[in-house]
């Protein structure tokens, strides 16, 4: 089967290198019974891949059985995994199949793996080693043929470290390891993503698929999407749930896009320490510019509020202190090319403009 056949088949979105690399990896493991670790941040899709490797698995007939360890509350995780006899705890009025039970013959989805308890990680070392456990309160051992697929948001290894998560887990575990990457990363895979969206938007959302302007492209395409792929899905059905006329302009989307959440971000940068110094100067730079933009915008308002009371007497304002709108445009396209070392490319990205836009703005403003 083709890459592109396989994406076709699964859902999976995207003509990123990055994905196709990862498409490749799940082809080659998705025969073998091997267990597989999914990481990357919370939204980037972790639970299609996880679905793609079962189905075009030898265990698709059975069932994926997908189990949320962060939203299991630590005291009956074990015995929502492992299952129970009857009357071993308070509660237990009858015996109950665990989900490696229900899962037997087809693959157990554990997302969220950092959140497991260390007590309960041990018992799922033995299983992976064995494919045996005894549910709570038993003295026998049931066993199982079962497929692990985990998955999680964290570093495992600075969880390791931090001695939160068991070491020989962590490397029983990361022998297949996909790292799918952030949206912000493969900001060409939004192009592939917005119309895909549009057109499986619930029919109980809209009476008809809307479009998108070409400046509304360019917006998402230059935000950095903190809630990755699910956020950019809410983003498009709310839009289009909201809209009057069908058509999608910039307008549409900017309320709803996160902007206090990522300058809280750049207001704790220091915490961050897993992100690249130059993906963070890139968004610091990024953020700047669209302050810069909104500043652009209040004083084009207060402009034009300017001129309507240029003839009345109440007109008090300073013209010296009126700063020419070219003065300010100028000084952020500088501030852009200095930043990328004049990379045109990256520059025009930043400033939210098509490169033709900026080459002619370059030469308008005579900088070199």
């Amino acid at each position: 089967m083709k890459i592109e056949e396989f994406q076709k088949k699964f859902g999976i979105i995207g003509k990123s290198h990055q994905i196709r690399d990862l498409i490749d990896i799940v082809m080659q493991v998705a025969k073998s019974d091997i267990s597989v670790l999914i990481t990357g941040e919370s939204g980037v899709g972790k639970e299609v891949f996880a679905r793609a490797i079962h189905e075009s698995s030898s265990r698709a007939s059975k069932e994926l059985v997908s189990v949320n360890c962060g939203a299991i509350p630590e005291g009956i995780l074990e015995s929502e995994l492992f299952g129970h006899k009857k009357g071993s705890f308070t509660g237990s009025t009858e015996d109950r199949k665990g989900y490696f039970e229900i899962a037997d013959g087809g693959t157990l989805f554990l997302d969220e793996l950092a959140e497991m308890p260390l007590t309960t990680q041990v018992k799922l070392l033995r299983v992976l080693e064995t494919q045996e456990f005894m549910r709570i309160g038993s003295e026998t051992v049931t066993k199982v043929d079962v497929r692990i697929i985990a998955a999680t948001n964290k570093d495992l290894q600075r969880e390791v470290d931090a001695k939160k998560f068991r070491n020989d887990l962590y490397f029983r575990l990361k022998a297949v390891t996909l790292n799918i990457p952030p949206l912000r990363e493969r900001r060409m895979d939004i192009v592939e993503l917005i119309p895909y969206f549009l057109k499986n938007i619930p029919n109980n959302y809209i009476t008809r698929v809307p479009t998108v302007t070409k400046e509304a492209e360019e917006l998402l395409i230059n935000y950095n999407w903190p809630g990755n792929i699910r956020e950019l899905k809410n983003v498009i059905e709310t839009a289009s749930a909201l809209s009057k006329t069908g058509v999608l302009d910039a307008d549409s989307f900017i309320p709803l896009l996160t902007e206090k959440k990522i300058e809280d971000e750049f207001r704790n940068l220091p915490v961050h320490l897993g992100r690249s110094a130059e993906s963070l100067d890139r968004e610091m730079v990024y953020r700047a510019l669209i302050e810069i933009k909104k500043d652009l915008m209040d004083l084009k308002q207060i402009a034009v509020k300017n001129q309507t009371e240029v003839g009345s007497s109440n007109f008090t304002n300073d013209l010296n202190e009126v700063v020419p709108l070219e003065d300010l445009e100028k000084k952020a396209i500088l501030n852009a090319i200095n930043f990328t070392k004049f990379n045109r490319r990256r520059a025009a990205q930043l400033l939210g403009i098509s490169e033709r836009t900026l080459y002619r703005k370059l030469k308008d403003y005579g900088i070199e």
